[in-house]
């Protein structure tokens, strides 16, 4: 049997530019109810971009809630209204990786944290990458001013993710999932414009 956890009653506990914080009562299973807090967020998109040579490019940057620095692909906010999914990708790798790509396909969609977050991430395949030319490149600012861009073999990556060298939620699902769709001759690949979760 299946239940419906409805929401007897909601509270703003913090509303801001990229996600919103709330608590709710809830209906459970049990026939009682429970509060869960939980946060409402934007949403995002992240690539996995390879190159002919079979390689990815990683970046490196600065994260204050963890306070270190992750390997992580180029990845960013759902920030712009209307703006289709696989566009946001594009500017995001042009932005962090100074790169172009001429093909996307839908790699995987992830739930970031369900506990408490409804927030989502779509890892698209980029391939057929060229460079951004000089003088169109993306000024970098704040904790990107220093990002680091490293382009490592997709063999390695997934042996740096077994290592403990990449944590980053979103790397590791990337990651994983390009080398097994790779392995499997790209047949697990669906289109970028595929419906989102």
């Amino acid at each position: 049997m299946t239940f419906e956890h409805d929401v007897k009653s909601r509270v703003v506990r913090y509303e801001g530019p990229i996600f919103t914080v709330l608590s709710d009562e809830v209906t459970m299973s049990s026939g009682g109810t429970a509060h869960r807090d939980l946060v409402r967020n934007k949403g995002a998109v992240g690539v996995v971009a390879l190159d002919e040579v079979g390689r990815v490019v990683l970046i490196r940057q600065y994260r204050h809630a963890v306070g270190q620095r992750l390997w992580e692909l180029p990845a960013g906010l759902r920030d712009v209204t209307g703006e289709a999914l696989e566009l946001t990708a594009a500017r995001e790798l042009a932005e962090e990786a100074d790169l172009r790509a001429a093909q996307y396909h839908l790699l995987i969609d992830l739930y970031t944290s369900p506990g408490f977050a409804d927030e989502t991430i779509r890892i698209f395949l980029a391939r057929d990458l060229t460079a951004v030319p000089d003088e169109s490149r993306y000024e970098r600012t704040d904790e990107e001013a220093d990002l680091e861009v490293a382009w490592i073999d997709l063999d390695e990556a997934v042996a740096m993710v077994f290592r403990g060298e990449i944590t980053n939620a979103a790397a590791v699902g990337g990651l994983l999932a390009a080398a097994r769709a790779r392995d499997e001759g790209w047949a697990t690949l669906r289109p970028a414009d595929t419906a989102a979760i």
